[in-house]
């Protein structure tokens, strides 16, 4: 009878961990493709591995407690005047402590080499890429390459990937769980992010901060290209007809949902200083940024520079009038 039990109990385990090991494919953050992926998976596993160090014992010993102190066991001792254990005091104080100390140094160590801040040691030179979270979409702009997508960003395998990140609506959060690292994404704020990607593939990446009605769509692709497929991809992106100026980007702006992958073969290269510089001051700039355009901006600096002319012949006038 009891090996009944017992065989029906291994049975149903063994299921269960078939089960549960059967979506090891979709768990994302241990199918890292980066190294920064890789190095969180560590992290991950070496410390559920120590907490299990307590855990397992303690759940080991609930049962086999149960067991011998059943009230059908006439053999176990019965001592109702016991109150204080040396070796029982020295283990469960002395070995949580231990463990503690061990996560301490781990997490100091991981909190400076993996500081999303820190750029990638690499001889080679990054691809920078402005990242901008918007109502329900993404924003992509290549500075360097003067191009811009929304909902894919491609990198070349084996090179570190600069990201500047910010939001034109309420706070989100950029995550590209193979690659590792969630940062989120402020209105008027930057945050900053350094990645890469060590295999060639596509994987997701996500909104993981709820935005509203369109958050569960909120969703891009990440390419991880050879260099020669790189090229190909920029060259791709530089053949669309569209371009993202002032005007494209306000009708982008505009809440949407399910948008498609859009290509932009050229961009304002002040377009993401502009939406970082609209939200100055609490707000109080907000949309005055996006309407200033380039030569706006230079008649600006020039009516500047003749303010500033004026004053100093006003106070030279000014200083010879005393004399």
């Amino acid at each position: 009878m009891k090996n009944d039990i017992t065989r029906k109990f291994l049975t149903a385990l063994s299921a269960c961990a078939a089960l549960l090991l059967g979506g090891c494919d979709n768990l994302t953050l241990l199918n890292p493709k980066g190294q920064i992926g890789a190095d969180e998976k560590s992290i991950i596993i070496t410390a559920t591995v120590l907490m299990l160090l307590v855990v397992v014992p303690v759940i080991i010993m609930t049962f086999a407690f149960a067991w011998k102190y059943r009230a059908s066991n006439k053999q176990a001792k019965f001592d109702p005047k016991w109150s204080h254990s040396t070796k029982i005091e020295m283990v469960v104080w002395l070995v949580p402590c231990a463990i503690i100390a061990v996560l301490a140094v781990i997490t100091w160590n991981t909190s400076h080499t993996l500081d999303p801040y820190r750029p990638l040691d690499s001889d080679v030179k990054p691809v920078r890429i402005e990242a901008v979270a918007m109502d329900w979409k993404w924003l992509f702009i290549y500075p360097d390459l003067h191009i811009a997508t929304v909902n894919q960003i491609a990198v070349p395998v084996n090179t570190p990937i600069n990201f500047q990140i910010t939001s034109d609506s309420v706070m989100n959060s950029f995550f590209i769980p193979q690659l590792g690292s969630q940062v989120y994404a402020m209105a008027g704020m930057e945050t900053k992010l350094h990645l890469i990607a060590n295999h060639v593939g596509t994987y997701d990446g996500i909104s993981a901060n709820f935005s509203g009605d369109g958050f569960s769509d909120m969703k891009f692709t990440t390419l991880a290209k050879s260099d020669s497929d790189f090229e190909a991809w920029v060259k791709q992106v530089k053949a669309s007809p569209t371009q993202l100026d002032t005007n494209a980007y306000k009708a982008l702006a505009k809440p949407s949902q399910n948008n498609p992958v859009t290509f932009y073969s050229s961009v304002n290269p002040q377009l993401y200083h502009d939406i970082l510089a609209q939200y100055r001051d609490g707000g109080a700039d907000a949309g005055k940024a996006m309407t200033m355009t380039a030569p706006d901006t230079e008649k600006q600096a020039q009516s500047g520079a003749h303010m500033d002319m004026n004053m100093n012949m006003n106070v030279a006038m000014h200083s010879s009038t005393k004399e």
